[in-house]
């Protein structure tokens, strides 16, 4: 992922998939975040301490708005607390679109209890925030399904994992963003590529925040464990 142009967003606002509370839609969005610690116990090996240095500065102004926005469309919002971090499904995309940790950070919830619409119409909501410069993130995975990843290695793609990347893949450069929406419906292996649908909403979010008249652009593609999909999309006019 290659680094944004100085001065093309003055802040960006990351729907996180590790950052889902059950019930009410919350922001993170203090004025600064300290140095990130994430602990991550993945693919059975020991545990390993990840410590990243962001020491970009937190949005409050467009915490304020993100769930100003979310009372008008009838979310309950939870009060926000002062947490000092970012969690890695916000940082890591950040350290690598923004290496000098220079753009103030906004990190908004997911809702697993909600559906893939509902989160594609919070992204909607959330677009007029395009207007003053943010630039609307959703971090999550293609596909993403611990169980059946490949412990042994390999190159090889399990074709689930392969035929629900491509669906997804040509729905989104096709525009097809309902199709995504029904995505548990419409897409082949669906249960199986997103048990749990934490880490796919994001997109709907950043679906929603692209607009009709849009389509996606992959800008990368790549696989680990046979299973794990790391495509990457961004959303741009459909004239382009």
């Amino acid at each position: 992922m290659k680094a944004y142009p100085k001065g093309a967003v003055g802040e960006a606002q990351s729907h996180s998939h590790h950052f889902g509370p059950l019930g009410d839609y919350r922001a993170r969005g203090q004025r600064s975040f300290g140095p990130q610690r994430d602990y991550l116990r993945l693919l059975r090996v020991p545990r390993r301490h990840v410590q990243a240095q962001v020491p970009g500065s937190g949005s409050p102004g467009i915490g304020d708005q993100s769930e100003g926005i979310a009372v008008e469309i009838g979310l309950r919002v939870r009060a926000r607390r002062q947490e000092t971090r970012l969690d890695h499904g916000a940082w890591v995309p950040l350290m690598l679109i923004y290496p000098e940790a220079d753009i103030p950070v906004c990190q908004l919830s997911v809702q697993t209890h909600k559906d893939a619409a509902h989160h594609y119409r919070l992204g909607k909501a959330l677009a007029s925030l395009k207007d003053d410069g943010v630039l609307i993130i959703g971090s999550g995975a293609a596909t993403h399904n611990l169980r059946m990843i490949n412990r042994q290695g390999g190159d090889s793609v399990a074709p689930w994992a392969y035929e629900f990347d491509n669906w997804i893949k040509e729905a989104l450069l096709e525009g097809r963003y309902e199709d995504v929406n029904e995505y548990e419906e419409k897409a082949p292996y669906a249960r199986v590529a997103h048990p749990r649908p934490d880490h796919f909403y994001p997109l709907h979010v950043a679906m929603g925040a692209a607009g009709e008249n849009t389509r996606g652009e992959v800008v990368h593609h790549s696989w680990s464990h046979g299973t794990l999909s790391y495509a990457s999309y961004r959303f741009t006019d459909k004239a382009e």
